[in-house]
């Protein structure tokens, strides 16, 4: 039998971070001290900066202090998107749509590894968040995965699979447990 062999220099199957070692260098730095350290406590302060590093950012975003995001070139929010205090792991594009909900806590997770294989190779997936989504405080939506639109992914839990639209899930993994009905 087969064990994984981890090595430093695993394969990353021809994985292109989109920016140069110089960008993703002054881009770390920024984050760290002025990004997740909270030091600035303006959304729109934030959202110039990650426009600065080639994030596509849509009007009357709100980005809260303390965010994560890896690389803000891969990033595409639109119009009236919320994100709190998540976490953005996006080896791969992130897409959110408009009027879309990340809360506290929460990640977007397009990197993972293939367990599979001796060497524990690098996947990469896009997530997509289409109009209306809500991901909850301390959810997890994992790499391909496409919440359609209006989906919930309620605290905690975590989307392995793609969610219906208008539909509400809960758990690990997370499953339907009702449909989404918007009042006016």
């Amino acid at each position: 039998m087969l064990k994984t062999q981890l090595r430093k220099a695993f394969d990353t199957k021809g994985f292109d971070p989109g920016a140069s070692s110089l960008k993703i260098l002054l881009w770390y730095f920024t984050s760290v001290i002025f990004i997740r350290s909270g030091i600035i406590p303006f959304s729109s302060i934030i959202v110039f900066i990650l426009k600065l590093f080639g994030a596509k950012i849509g009007k009357d975003v709100r980005i809260k202090p303390g965010i994560y995001i890896h690389y803000p070139w891969k990033l595409s929010l639109g119009d009236h998107s919320w994100l709190a205090e998540c976490r953005i792991e996006n080896l791969a594009p992130v897409t959110i749509g408009a009027n879309a909900c990340v809360s506290q806590k929460a990640m977007l997770l397009t990197g993972n590894h293939d367990y599979a294989s001796v060497n524990f190779d690098l996947i990469t997936k896009p997530i997509v968040l289409e109009e209306g989504t809500w991901v909850g405080a301390n959810a997890t939506v994992c790499p391909g995965v496409t919440l359609k639109s209006h989906a919930v992914l309620t605290v905690g839990s975590v989307a392995t699979k793609n969610l219906e639209p208008y539909s509400i899930y809960k758990g690990d993994p997370a499953i339907k447990i009702k449909d989404r009905i918007i009042k006016g």
